[in-house]
Order: C-alpha cells, then sequence, then structure tokens
C-alpha cells in the first residue's frame, strides 16, 4: 500500500539488500505520519534471516569494492551528490511524511545530507600514510591506511537522511561496504537515498538497507557476526551501551553518537538579540528533536528578564502545525508518546516552581504536537535540566559567576554541544576549554556541517563524524617493516 501524493520512483516498500528490493514474503509495518497519525505505506518487515543474508552480500561485495581506486570510487560518490540535490524535493516530501518535519527543513536536511557524499568522496583521494625513519640502516617504517571491513549501522528517526549519509559517506569512501538497519519508524529516506546510490553505480551488495521494526534481532546479528568489522550508532546513551556490550564479544571497531544535555550559557555582556536568534536556531529546530538542541539555558543575573522576555517573544512568532502547510516552525513530534514525555517534564518542573512564560500546555493541533515552551525560575534539579527533553521547551535557569555557570553546565553525565554568547575573548576562551563537552558553538547556534568533526565526550560516545577525521573511523593503519633493504 502507498500513500497517494507520494508519486515518487524514490519511494520503496522494503529492504534493499545485493541490490534487489526485498518486498514480499512474511509479515508486514506500518509507516505513519505523526503530523495526523495517518498511514504512509505498509512495508515488508526484514528478520534477522535478512540481515544476515545483507551482511553476506557486503562481505562478498566488498573485496572489488576496495580495490577501486579512491578516484573510481569518488567519481561515483559525487554523482550520488547530485543525483540527492537534483531530486532534493522528492527526497524532502518522503522524510517529511514519515518523520514530520516542516519541508523547508527537510530540504535543508537533504542539502546537509548530501554535503557529506560530496566532502567524502573529495576526502577519499586523500587518505595519506607516512614513511618514518627505521630502527636500523637496512629498514624503513611504512605506514599505510586500508578499510576497516564491513560496516554495520544503525540510525535514529529524529534525521533519518543526515544520520545516514554521515555514515555511509565515510565508509564507502574508504573501500567498505555498509548495512544499515534504518529507524524503524522512519525507513524510507534510507531506501531512497540507496536507489540513489544504485543510479549513481554503487555495486550490489555495498550499500544495504534493513527495514523492520525488529530492531532487537536485526540489531543482534549485526553485532554479533563476525563478519562485521566495524558497528556505528546514533542514538540514545542506554541503548548504544547495550549496542557496545554486544560489540564486545568480536572486538568490533566501533563509533558511537549519544545523547545530549547541551547547555547554552548567556553571558552579561552578550549580544541578547544574537543570544536569542542563536537559541532559536539551536532550540526549535526539528521540534527540539535533536541531539545538539539546547537543552539547558544559563542565563546571567543581570541579564536574565531581558533574555527571558526577548525569547518568549520570538517563540510566541513560531507557527506550529503539519510540515506540509506552508510557514510551519514547528511540525510534530515523532508520535504521541514523544509528546506525552515532553509533557511530564514540563507538568513535574511547574510543579516544583518553574514557571511558563509561554506554552506549557497542550496542544490543540494534534496528539504528536507539543507548544514551544519556555520556562523561567528553574534550578538545575529539576529533571529537564538533568535529562534530555527532546522536545520544544526551553528551560532557563539564572547563574551569577562564570565558575558557576560552568559547574552547572558541566553537572550531567553526557558531553556532545554546549554554546556560549560573550564579547569578552578571555571569558570565551577559559569557558570553552573548562567545557566537558565534544563541540562548543561561540556566539553560534548552528554547529554542525561536513567540515567540522561532530561527536561527544563522557557518555556521549566515541568517534568523530564528518571533516579528515571522520574518515579514520572507516580506516585501520598497517605498519609495514622492510628490513634487508643494504646490499
Amino acid at each position: 500500500m502507498q500513500h497517494n501524493s507520494l508519486n515518487s520512483d524514490l519511494f520503496k516498500l522494503g529492504s534493499y539488500i545485493n541490490g534487489e528490493w526485498i518486498t514480499k514474503g512474511g509479515d508486514t509495518f506500518n509507516i505513519t505520519n505523526p503530523a495526523d497519525e495517518s498511514l504512509v505505506c505498509t512495508l515488508h518487515n526484514a528478520t534477522a534471516q535478512d540481515a544476515e543474508a545483507a551482511v553476506a552480500a557486503a562481505y562478498a561485495a566488498m573485496p572489488a569494492w576496495r580495490a577501486k581506486t579512491a578516484k573510481q570510487r569518488a567519481q561515483i560518490m559525487r554523482r550520488w551528490f547530485e543525483l540527492c540535490m537534483q531530486h532534493q524535493d522528492e527526497l524532502a516530501a518522503i522524510l517529511t511524511a514519515e518523520q514530520g518535519k516542516p519541508l523547508a527543513e527537510a530540504k535543508g536536511e537533504i542539502a546537509y545530507g548530501s554535503s557529506y557524499l560530496e566532502w567524502y568522496g573529495e576526502e577519499a583521494k586523500r587518505v595519506y600514510g607516512d614513511t618514518i625513519p627505521g630502527a636500523s640502516r637496512d629498514s624503513r617504517i611504512i605506514v599505510v591506511k586500508e578499510p576497516v571491513g564491513v560496516v554495520a549501522a544503525i540510525t535514529p528517526w529524529n534525521f533519518p537522511n543526515a544520520m545516514l549519509a554521515r555514515k555511509v559517506a565515510p565508509a564507502v569512501a574508504a573501500g567498505c561496504a555498509f548495512i544499515v538497519k534504518a529507524a524503524g519508524e522512519t525507513p524510507l529516506s534510507a531506501l531512497a537515498l540507496a536507489e540513489l546510490g544504485t543510479r549513481a553505480g554503487l555495486p550490489p551488495g555495498i550499500f544495504n538497507v534493513i527495514a523492520t521494526n525488529r530492531s532487537r534481532e536485526v540489531g543482534a546479528v549485526l553485532t554479533g557476526d563476525k563478519r562485521v568489522a566495524k558497528f556505528t550508532f546514533t542514538g540514545s546513551t542506554e541503548v548504544g551501551k547495550t549496542l557496545l556490550a554486544q560489540c564486545a564479544t568480536t572486538v568490533k571497531k566501533t563509533s558511537m553518537e549519544l545523547g545530549g544535555n547541551a547547555p547554552f550559557i548567556v553571558f552579561n555582556d552578550a549580544d541578547i538579540d544574537e543570544a536569542v536568534k542563536g537559541a532559536m536556531t539551536s532550540k526549535y529546530r526539528n521540534a527540539g528533536q535533536t541531539c545538539v538542541c539546547t537543552n539547558r539555558i544559563l542565563a546571567q543575573k543581570e541579564i536574565y528578564a531581558e533574555f527571558a522576555e526577548k525569547l518568549t517573544a520570538a517563540v510566541a512568532a513560531l507557527s506550529v502545525g503539519a510540515g506540509t502547510n506552508p510557514n510551519v516552525d514547528i511540525g510534530p513530534l515523532i508520535n504521541a508518546k514523544a509528546s506525552i514525555s515532553v509533557a511530564e517534564m514540563v507538568e513535574s518542573a511547574i510543579a516544583d516552581g518553574a514557571t511558563a512564560t509561554i506554552g506549557g500546555n497542550k496542544s490543540e493541533v494534534g496528539p504528536c504536537f507539543y507548544p514551544p515552551t519556555v520556562l523561567t525560575n528553574v534550578t538545575s534539579q529539576m529533571r529537564l535540566s538533568t535529562e534530555e527533553i527532546f522536545g520544544p521547551v526551553a528551560p532557563i535557569i539564572e547563574f551569577e559567576t562564570e565558575q558557576e555557570a560552568i559547574e552547572i553546565a558541566n553537572n550531567t553525565r553526557v558531553g556532545l554541544a554546549a554554546y556560549l554568547y560573550s564579547r569578552d575573548i578571555g571569558l570565551i576562551w577559559r569557558v570553552s576549554e573548562a567545557l566537558e563537552f565534544g563541540m562548543v558553538g561561540i556566539n553560534e547556534g548552528a554547529i554542525s556541517n561536513e567540515m567540522a568533526p561532530f561527536g561527544g565526550v563522557k557518555e556521549s560516545g566515541m568517534g568523530r563524524e564528518g571533516s579528515k577525521y571522520g574518515l579514520d573511523d572507516y580506516l585501520e593503519i598497517k605498519y609495514l617493516c622492510m628490513g634487508g633493504l643494504t646490499s
């Protein structure tokens, strides 16, 4: 069954394994549109056996792909990038149908995800090694970098195109074959990306997509099979820990991009209007459903009231509705359960003394929506200060000193992104270096791009995505010791 408005030939209804669409046999599962909970389509539900077939296909296909020159792989990736941008509107429509975000934002995600295909196609040609002076006159030390092997990935629903592109691009650029279990809520974007990869020239078995809601059994295959050399995951810290434990049985190389609890610190000397603009970008993108979203705003005492007032005014201008409606800023959360979870956090904070300057009530748009909310009089002990909100709620905490801000910001077991606004260069350096986070936005609310290394510290994971550093996660270093060189 297929949604009538999605008549694109990129709209696929099964898994993609070894260059073939698996659309029949076994049971099915439904994809629904979170804007109105209507049925988008019914998909073939892949099994553990399908996952094993994908691993076998990737393992068999990889030697020929690895043997291609970096330039040959780069040319295919360039075509893939160009096809994605040519089909940007279709890809965005599919993404909005399954995930809910506004169409303009979905188009932005397609461009962002595609940028990784372009970047890593170019970086593939720059996988450099080293020669090192030998330990003796008749020896030389050579260091080369080789593809790690078959890569398996599990990707999330909040950025169903970009989070996948950030992983598949460096993997195939390095010469690896790739398997992804896309999120059960949003597999259509992954399937469309695979279709365009095939049109660009990816051989069968190099990019395999498993569409399923059997996360546990398919995940067990991907983490447990010895033929999978590398496993990469974006999602919650709790699930990441489980997957890491499963990968330990075969000592896989892993990279994990896990949960965040981003502080957004506004100092007295900041440009308040710019800080509000940055907070709006960071907090309310994708209805607050991003791992680098501002989770806690820390405003210094002197400017606290002014910042809260201006942020509230900016939030009041936001339009809420279905992603297909024109001029909508905030779409639905991924499902009704997510909306209930956000509501419970807000209710708990208000019961503990917080004040909603806007929002904080049930949405009238639909069960998956939550109104954009600003909370003042928030303390760092409240639940929404210690947990990831994943919704359009901005809690504002007051602080007095630089040291207090650093202590509040760092008082979390995760460390993905942080933000600070100030015009004092000394303070900027001190605070940036003291923050225990993998990324810091300084007078900037949007930090993600393909040129920069994206990733966290502490329980936010390991490894980096994007930049030249992101390619290293898909390469192994090999040392060649050459002896007997003197006559």
